[in-house]
């Protein structure tokens, strides 16, 4: 059987402040997303969402994307590129218009995004996304497509995120200078969404925490659409920098302890465990720890007090950022973790006991061919640009001062206009 052919074929950078990641990705003639190729390294020149170092983050932006183009054996010229600072906010702005209770053509839908549009108040911050959430008629709510129904007024709701236009415009400088066109900047909790939670989720209502190494954010999905977010300058790089600070090692030590020794749940075992602060073939090099033994191990146990001392830290602050979101109603609302930092081991456990709701870790689905290594939370945003380039959402900007308002004429007032201009050309 022959491969399907690659119909079109996108590009994705997403700027963390621990990995700078690239992927290229094709839609086959079936309509399937596969990964062509995506690469990643090391962020430079990038501190909590923002550009800190132009050269730096221009060099390790062109660093991932060559990584990525020579796994595909082809090269992009436009990507879509994920922001996860910038002060991203969400607000959602209604607007609605009369239609006398007619049938609703694609007129007058376009007639209600271009209102929409005028209705959207962004208050000297720039706009990344305004897009058509839902339609409602008349008392009816949660209208997926009008079309072809009757009502006296037809209202839309516009989910519209914002972010602050100095720091995008360095993101997006940092991506143009690596040669590349930018097509949007895309916020990461939107991306994040397209890849780990089903369209189900997202009607019923879902939380989804990205935690990522400086940033998590903290958005509510609710009838199919993100209602709001919050963002909290914490993250799993502060996990590392406390481990750091508590034993007296090194940085790449104190993250290497957390993602092989870690975990958010304690065990009985964990005071009668020493786990090694240098790696296989490094136990003569570098100082002793804080509390080690003489072969340079430390207890597990305190390793694992640091690492839930700082998760404690992170789940008052999301809490208190969910009951501000509106999610503070029947405990069997869902979370979803993503990010980097929800690889952490037994963190799922850990987060549905302080947060008392029932919680799962968000990894990309959707995509063929997607690397093992590639195929974990750390990379649901990166997965998820590819996945919002192609779905393509209407985006209400489109709908501008080129639209012109359609007039229909019906009984007299059809026979007045035929006779109008029959009398001007003939």
């Amino acid at each position: 059987m022959s491969t399907p052919r690659i119909a079109r074929t996108y590009g994705a950078v997403n700027i963390g402040s621990f990995r700078i990641s690239a992927m290229v990705a094709g839609v086959t003639e079936t309509g399937e997303m596969v990964v062509l190729g995506s690469g990643h390294r090391a962020a430079q020149g990038i501190k909590r969402g923002y550009v800190s170092d132009m050269a730096a983050a221009t060099y390790a932006v062109r660093d991932a994307i060559d990584r990525a183009e020579k796994m595909a054996n082809t090269s992009v010229q436009k990507v879509w590129i994920g922001c996860s600072g910038a002060g991203l906010t969400s607000r959602v702005f209604q607007r609605d218009i009369e239609i006398g209770g007619g049938r609703i053509e694609e007129e007058d839908i376009e007639q209600l995004l271009v209102a929409a549009n005028d209705a959207i108040q962004p208050d000297g911050r720039i706009v990344l996304h305004a897009q058509p959430a839902h339609y409602w008629l008349d008392g009816a709510h949660g209208v997926a497509n009008p079309r072809g129904l009757h009502a006296e007024r037809l209202g839309v709701d516009i989910h519209v995120m914002l972010a602050d236009g100095a720091p995008v415009r360095n993101l997006t400088e940092a991506v143009q200078n690596a040669h590349l066109d930018v097509a949007a900047v895309v916020a990461s909790p939107i991306a994040a969404g397209h890849a780990c939670l089903s369209p189900e989720e997202r009607d019923l209502g879902v939380a989804l925490i990205e935690f990522g190494a400086e940033v998590t954010t903290v958005s509510a999905y609710a009838g199919g659409m993100l209602a709001g977010l919050v963002t909290i300058p914490l993250g799993s790089g502060d996990i590392t920098d406390a481990v750091a600070s508590a034993f007296g090692i090194r940085r790449f030590q104190a993250e290497r302890l957390k993602c092989v020794h870690g975990s958010a749940i304690a065990s009985p075992a964990d005071h009668r465990e020493m786990v090694p602060v240098n790696a296989p073939g490094e136990e003569a090099t570098g100082p002793a720890a804080l509390h080690a033994d003489d072969k340079n191990r430390i207890p597990r146990a305190e390793l694992i007090s640091v690492i839930t001392g700082q998760l404690g830290r992170l789940t008052e602050e999301v809490t208190r950022a969910l009951k501000s979101l509106g999610f503070a109603g029947s405990s069997g609302q869902m979370v979803v973790l993503t990010g980097g930092g929800a690889e952490l081991a037994g963190l799922a456990d850990y987060a549905q006991g302080a947060l008392g709701r029932p919680v799962r870790i968000g990894k990309p689905i959707g995509l063929k061919a997607l690397p093992d290594a590639h195929a974990v939370p750390g990379f649901s945003t990166l997965a998820g640009l590819v996945l919002y380039a192609a779905a393509d959402p209407v985006d209400i900007r489109s709908f501008g001062p080129s639209y012109q308002k359609t007039l229909r004429y019906t009984g007299l007032g059809l026979v007045t206009r035929i006779a109008h201009a029959l009398k001007t050309y003939f």
